[in-house]
């Protein structure tokens, strides 16, 4: 791959100096951080440049950008390939994304499913750019680090994350997943709704129940923050939850990685950031999430405002959710919320609800809400473990004229509200059927 990076380095050099450089990226964490490197490593090397945020792409939008300009796309493309082809312009796309159509000649793609090399998000590869590019760009480490996080990386690493966590000096310690891991514990627990802990999330109460339970005390006043705990501490703690939690979800998935990292010259905790990125998107500020990574302390005070903001319209979400009538069969549930959540915001809360207690391992959750003439649908598989979330739509969509973009384990597409039923009723038939198939494969093993 960094051999593609170099060689692609090469003929950017070259092209752009006949053409301006139009960047197009993704809205969220891995999509900004990835803008953020990128634009800094250009102005850096002196490109003529412009950027533009995007929820994501239609024919339509691709049809309207300009031919005199150098295209490069940033964390999505990779299933916009037909339309890219009709386009009479050189594009670059840096993206991590399954490649399933057939590459045009005007499409120069750094993808590591490409090249079956170690699988890194979009944030990652730009960074692999930029230091390739300069090693003046090694300060942008700390953004790659970022987007790996907020793209749920941090459990896979290889060599290339090994290189960019050393890189920007973070700080990598074992404990409870509950962020930010910087804050006091207390306060960290109350609100922890990734994940969602029975009888402690939301509860005061219960918070201080449980830390008594574990033997963490107040010291002048206050709790440690999480990653200040001892090793004993933590172990208490998560027992604590272990116990308050058997049969909710497997205890493993709560312990990883924390990863504290220099922000604003402060120590912060990589999620929590990646959280407040992703908030400001969500809500429909880009611009103040893209300002934060590049160090604006404007954008700063804005991201904080909007990410409380945020987090009271997942609550409400959440609670429209709980309240709602679903449509659910063996092993899925699929909630229409209309105009009820944010499109926006859809994804997010079908994450939520996939990493809560409620559903059982291999449950889809498909979630749809309105998005002006559109309909945004988001797929998630409850525990990360069962079928492919994204052939599932796929079956569904593409005879529809649609696109599915995503993972295994998360994927989404745009439909037309004109559609809705339509789809609604195939999705439940191609759910039926694979149960089925998968049923009868078990009982002729």
């Amino acid at each position: 791959m960094l051999e593609e990076i170099k060689k692609t380095i090469e003929d950017l050099d070259i092209l752009s100096k006949n053409k301006p450089i139009k960047v197009i990226s993704h809205f969220d964490t891995d999509g900004i951080t990835s803008a953020a490197i990128f634009s800094k490593a250009l102005r850096r090397w002196q490109k003529n440049f412009s950027l533009k945020i995007v929820k994501g792409l239609e024919e339509s939008f691709i049809e309207s950008l300009p031919e005199n300009h150098i295209l490069i796309f940033l964390d999505l493309a990779s299933n916009s390939l037909p339309y890219l082809a009709k386009k009479n312009t050189e594009i670059f796309i840096f993206d991590h994304h399954e490649i399933t159509q057939e590459i045009p000649k005007n499409v120069r793609i750094i993808n590591p499913m490409k090249i079956g090399s170690e699988q890194i998000c979009s944030a990652a590869i730009c960074y692999l750019f930029a230091k390739t590019l300069s090693m003046q760009n090694k300060d942008l480490a700390t953004l790659a680090v970022i987007g790996m996080v907020g793209d749920n990386h941090e459990r896979n690493l290889g060599k290339f994350y090994d290189e960019i966590i050393k890189d920007s000096e973070t700080t990598v310690k074992r404990g409870l997943l509950i962020y930010p891991s910087t804050r006091s514990l207390d306060r960290s627990l109350e609100y922890s709704s990734s994940p969602y802990i029975p009888g402690i999330t939301g509860s005061q109460k219960g918070v201080f129940e449980l830390l008594r339970d574990s033997g963490i005390q107040r010291i002048n006043g206050s709790y440690k923050a999480l990653y200040e705990l001892t090793e004993e501490e933590m172990s208490k703690l998560m027992t604590a939850i272990t116990m308050r939690s058997i049969g909710k979800f497997d205890p493993h998935d709560l312990i990883g990685n924390l990863y504290l990292i220099k922000f604003f010259n402060k120590l912060e905790d990589a999620r929590e950031i990646s959280a407040s990125i992703n908030a400001c998107s969500r809500m429909d500020y880009p611009h103040f999430a893209l300002g934060l990574c590049l160090g604006d302390k404007n954008s700063k005070s804005n991201a904080e405002k909007i990410y409380i903001e945020y987090k009271q319209n997942l609550i409400s979400a959440l609670k429209y959710v709980s309240e709602t009538e679903k449509i659910s069969g063996k092993n899925y549930t699929i909630i229409n919320a209309k105009n009820n959540i944010k499109d926006t915001i859809i994804g997010t809360i079908a994450s939520i609800i996939s990493h809560s207690p409620t559903y059982k391992k291999g449950t889809i959750i498909i979630a749809l809400a309105y998005n002006e003439d559109k309909i945004k649908v988001s797929a998630r598989i409850a525990g990360r473990e069962g079928r492919n979330v994204r052939d599932v739509l796929s079956q569904v969509v593409l005879p529809l004229g649609g696109e599915v973009g995503g993972h295994p384990t998360a994927a989404g597409c745009l439909i037309s509200k004109e559609k809705e039923e339509l789809f609604i009723s195939e999705l439940k038939k191609v759910l039926d059927i694979e149960l089925i198939k998968v049923t009868a494969n078990k009982e002729n093993l």
